[in-house]
């Protein structure tokens, strides 16, 4: 069947995670992606590792299915004169090049969008193209930092605590994707293309959400919470007889059946842990009443219990357990394809269930240069 956005052809001149993980997603739902690279492959997720297999890196592998690749020269006239002419053709180019840096290659919104008028334009940058930073180079870890994000990750032994992932890259390439498609769908109207200016620092803070909303309404800087959530109790990690877990109870009715789970029916009617903000205001002292209960149990005994009357819950899970977990294989979650060089190799598929036009898994994640000869008659 045919993809959603098959129609489209992206420009692909980004590198490391925002854009690639952007045109990736929008190549699993159809579109021609033409990733271009300087001659040899300018990537630097190339040779992001170990691991590698076969001298190609997990990291690359990552973001870049569903590309074909070409390399050009971006710097020499003649680079910038072949990417004008593929704009020709393009519905969308994306790049991250540092603020000011297309316009030196001759390739500005201005430049292109004269060629092509219906063209979507799109620049991730660590901070945008306006505003006393938009110079400053933007990388995930730095965005962390100042967004707040770190502030409120880990706990008072930890400190400030980077997510385990490039959170702010994911993110913004996320928001990337939308505003392209959103684009798209207005051009369908105004036959005009236009231009996107997609920062990481932008992306960051709006994925402060409740805890920002938190701050504006009552001023307070919040508090690193570790596991804890800053608005629900109980809502966070407990140790079991055998490890750890979580549970989530989001509302009153589940606290009440959490109680009567855990054999301890006199906390729903105890004044201090009634109602939400009650639990919220004598935190402290709930937790450590349901820790010491939660300690008379296996995990597996709390996962049962908790499932059979709908109380949030779940295992944490490392990564071998993940690989193997009956509900993300029956969701086809992980992909397998053949590479020229790597041979066999592993990924995430994509979270995208469309019952019509489904996505697909056509192109390995390109060597670069694979593609020259289809493209540019090298």
């Amino acid at each position: 069947m045919a993809g959603a956005l098959e129609h489209i052809r992206v420009l692909d001149l980004s590198r490391v995670l925002a854009g690639p993980y952007c045109t990736m997603i929008m190549g699993d739902l159809g579109a021609e992606i033409i990733k271009v690279e300087a001659p040899g492959g300018s990537d630097e997720t190339r040779k992001w590792g170990p691991p590698f297999q076969e001298e190609v890196s997990a990291y690359y592998l990552c973001a870049n299915r569903n590309k074909k690749s070409i390399t050009l020269d971006l710097k020499s006239a003649s680079g910038a004169e072949k990417i004008k002419q593929l704009v020709k053709e393009s519905d969308v180019i994306i790049h991250n090049f540092k603020t000011g840096t297309m316009e030196r290659f001759g390739l500005s919104y201005h430049t292109l969008s004269s060629i092509n008028p219906k063209l979507i334009y799109c620049s991730i940058t660590g901070f945008g193209e306006t505003g006393p930073f938009k110079d400053l180079p933007g990388y995930d870890f730095i965005i962390q930092a100042m967004s707040g994000l770190m502030s409120i990750t880990g706990d008072e032994q930890t400190g400030p605590q980077k997510m385990g992932v490039a959170i702010t890259d994911v993110l913004t390439g996320m928001y990337a994707t939308i505003g392209i498609q959103a684009a798209l769908l207005e051009r369908s109207k105004s036959k005009q293309g236009q231009k996107l200016d997609i920062a990481l620092y932008d992306a960051a803070v709006s994925a402060l959400v409740n805890i920002g909303s938190n701050y504006f309404m009552s001023g307070e800087i919040p508090s690193q919470l570790g596991n804890q959530h800053a608005n629900i109790v109980p809502y966070q990690t407990f140790h079991t007889k055998d490890g750890e877990m979580v549970i989530a109870a989001g509302n009153d009715r589940q606290f009440q059946m959490l109680c009567d789970i855990l054999g301890a029916a006199s906390l729903k009617t105890d004044p201090k842990f009634k109602t939400n903000p009650d639990r919220v205001a004598n935190r402290n002292e709930l937790v450590r009443l349901l820790q010491q209960l939660f300690l008379q149990q296996p995990t597996a005994y709390w996962l049962k219990e908790c499932r059979q009357q709908s109380i949030p819950c779940g295992p944490i899970q490392n990564l071998a357990e993940v690989a193997r977990d009956s509900q993300l294989l029956a969701r086809d979650m992980f992909v397998q394809m053949k590479h020229p060089t790597a041979g066999d190799i592993h990924l995430i598929g994509s979270p995208l269930k469309l019952s019509r036009t489904p996505v697909s898994y056509r192109y390995h994640p390109p060597n670069a240069g694979e593609h020259n000869q289809m493209f540019l008659n090298d």
